[in-house]
């Protein structure tokens, strides 16, 4: 494993995401991707669509490069992309020969799966590499250590 890419928003969720996938890149000595994805409405006119690119980038650029801090022995790569969160993780992994993907679940219910959609659903059915889902209150330690306890 060489390359691992974890879709990073600050949230709950994205946190032990984040947590797992720093594990598994310290583990295995593998460089850490962070993509952080700015979703544009469905129905905005272009003013509206430039000004909410305009006011997110310092946001997502400083998440991205606080969360990147948190692993000062790691190679840490950070991309900040406008459009779908699938798409956009989905084509980064494959410009980038990610070997894998670690993104958090929300939680969200059933209905709010089935009528939204679900990122994590589709970035599983149409990734080319393994994709892991990581629940906020499971993760303890990613990688099994010899020295651990």
């Amino acid at each position: 494993m060489k390359r691992i890419l974890v879709g990073y928003d600050g949230s709950g969720a994205a946190e032990t995401a984040l947590a797992f996938a720093g594990d598994l890149a310290e583990h295995y000595g593998a460089e850490l991707h962070l993509i952080a994805i700015t979703q544009l409405p469905e129905i905005a006119d272009d003013i509206e669509t430039e000004a909410l690119i305009e006011r997110s980038e310092p946001i997502t650029r400083k998440l991205l490069t606080d969360a990147a801090r948190r692993f000062p022995d790691l190679r840490v790569v950070t991309s900040a992309q406008v459009g779908h969160p699938a798409e956009q993780i989905l084509r980064y992994a494959a410009e980038h020969a990610i070997d894998h993907i670690v993104l958090g679940h929300r939680g969200r219910s059933f209905f709010d799966r089935w009528l939204l959609g679900s990122v994590s659903r589709r970035v599983v059915a149409y990734a080319d590499c393994t994709v892991t889902i990581t629940r906020p209150d499971t993760h303890r330690q990613a990688v099994s250590r010899p020295d651990a306890p």
